[in-house]
């Protein structure tokens, strides 16, 4: 079943990679053909971000590799798409 979109919680040193250099990292990684880079938190040694990637089989254990050849750490994924199609979610009302 491939993976279509992967949202990651991912920390970096404030100095190294800038964003532009892990995004670019990022997708270079087989079955990439988006991603999107936000900044969730700052503080005096580390950057926090979510990282959206889409793509239409997404080589999670390369995206992994390559994101941690940078420095930077996957701290927890967030969301999984995967499947024949981009299902988007659904919030359950309560």
């Amino acid at each position: 079943m491939p993976v279509r979109r992967l949202v990651l919680d991912v920390d970096k040193t404030v100095g190294e990679p800038d964003l532009i250099d892990l995004a670019l990292v990022i997708e270079a990684v087989s079955g990439v053909q988006a991603v999107n880079i936000a900044v969730t938190e700052i503080d005096i040694e580390t950057v926090g971000t979510n990282v959206t990637v889409e793509g239409d089989a997404i080589d999670v254990e390369a995206l992994n590799r390559a994101i941690e050849r940078t420095g930077a750490v996957v701290h927890s994924v967030d969301e999984v798409v995967a499947g024949a199609y981009t299902l988007e979610n659904t919030p359950r009302s309560r």
